[in-house]
């Protein structure tokens, strides 16, 4: 079996000169020792340029019976950017599709995930940051009775767990000088350093083995 990753920079793979910013995607396949990962997330993709790309076409050629077709997109999906942007009930959801029927034409199982969190405290609270997206999914997966895994709110619960200071070092939150690729610093509260992508990919590891896909 082949564990496929359809998404966004927040699962994307890095080169090490890229440190320490790192996807969930990239360490999936220490936490599923046996599994092969192919992890075909790319930065900056929504559901729309992921599929305009033939990046689809290209999975669609090589996944295999049993194979699993992990799909996770939001961030991009609500950009301005006409090339890019969906609406979640009616493009996004329709582009879902395409993905789902993909994979079961292909009799792979494709597997919806709501997105991870973006790091927004305000006023001491961590806020839902991704509209009406996450909906879309868990409604989609519903109407199609597919597996769901719940990474949005479980990734929540896991920033507040931490508060608002302490999660800091799941995000790309880098001082100056440590880093050649971040000479002036960062302060990024949607992509993860590695802390934060294993624990995404540990929620997405439980949720494959408590659906009974590995």
């Amino acid at each position: 079996m082949t564990i496929y990753i359809c998404g966004d920079s927040t699962a994307a793979t890095y080169e090490t000169e890229r440190a320490p910013i790192t996807g969930w995607g990239q360490v999936l396949g220490e936490m599923l020792p046996g599994v092969k990962v192919e992890n075909r997330a790319v930065g900056g993709r929504s559901t729309k340029s992921f599929l305009s790309e033939g990046r689809l076409l290209a999975i669609e050629k090589v996944i295999q019976p049993g194979d699993l077709l992990l799909i996770q997109f939001t961030h991009n999906d609500g950009s301005d950017l006409v090339w890019r942007h969906t609406d979640p009930w009616t493009s996004f959801t329709k582009n879902l599709e395409i993905f789902i029927d993909t994979a079961l034409e292909a009799g792979a199982q494709p597997v919806l995930l709501t997105p991870i969190c973006r790091r927004y405290w305000r006023n001491g609270k961590l806020i839902h940051a991704h509209g009406d997206y996450p909906k879309a999914i868990r409604t989609l997966a519903r109407k199609r009775n597919l597996p769901l895994i719940e990474v949005e709110e479980k990734s929540m619960d896991y920033v507040r767990k931490l508060g608002e200071e302490e999660s800091r070092k799941l995000f790309m939150h880098v001082e100056k000088g440590i880093y050649p690729d971040y000479p002036d610093g960062q302060a990024d509260d949607t992509h993860t350093q590695r802390a934060g992508a294993e624990a995404w990919a540990a929620i997405v590891t439980e949720g494959l083995k408590e659906t009974g896909l590995v």
